[in-house]
């Protein structure tokens, strides 16, 4: 066989196996999507009964590929964690981070996963701003998106959305758990603010 040809059939095979890498990629880019589930307190488990002094409870919730979500309430301040069990839930990094306002979870988790393999959950929050009082004395509340990274590994929050300081926060979360949650070190690598800040994101980051 000529050289020349031989040469041009040798670029030609690799410029294939490149495309073919390339549309694999594509493939595995489009495998990531979300699904949904209840945390409303009718879908779930109570564990024990609420705390007659300060009002404290605590509720399991059936979530995805055999997690769980543990959302615990106490003084009006909840925090929610995902694992195999009750047990592991509790014990992970996520069920440690209480902001300082009152605050509370919405019923709906996203979960953000590759194929059948959730690796994040999307939860949107509203945190109470005690500077801004409604007609009856009590404080309104602030909108975000948090971003909590799953196992394998530790369970603990990856990214903050302000939701009214960004009108594509559901897209800036989910881009935030595709890119960020999965090499996120917990207890290493500071949460991150994505998008425009505002005011929950300041009244959850404040210390």
């Amino acid at each position: 066989m000529h050289r020349g040809l031989m040469m041009t059939r040798i670029a030609s095979l690799w410029l294939a196996l490149l495309l073919m890498g390339t549309g694999l990629d594509r493939a595995g880019a489009q495998s990531l999507g979300s699904s949904y589930t209840s945390t409303a307190p009718k879908d779930c488990r109570q564990i024990g009964k609420p705390g007659e002094l300060d009002g404290s409870t605590t509720r399991v919730c059936p979530g995805k590929n055999g997690l769980l979500v543990l959302i615990a309430e106490d003084d009006l301040r909840e925090v929610v964690s995902v694992g195999r069990n009750r047990k592991l839930a509790a014990e992970e990094p996520a069920a440690k981070v209480w902001f300082g306002p009152f605050n509370s979870s919405e019923t709906t988790a996203e979960w953000r996963a590759s194929g059948a393999k959730p690796f994040a959950i999307i939860q949107r929050w509203h945190i109470a701003d005690g500077t801004d009082l409604d007609k009856q004395g009590r404080p309104n509340t602030k909108a975000m998106l948090v971003v909590t990274r799953l196992p394998p590994g530790p369970v603990c929050h990856v990214a903050y959305v302000d939701a009214v300081a960004n009108p594509n926060a559901n897209e800036l979360a989910r881009t935030a758990a595709d890119e960020a949650a999965r090499g996120f070190r917990c207890g290493k690598d500071e949460v991150k603010i994505i998008g425009a800040s505002g005011r929950a994101v300041e009244l959850a980051t404040r210390r």
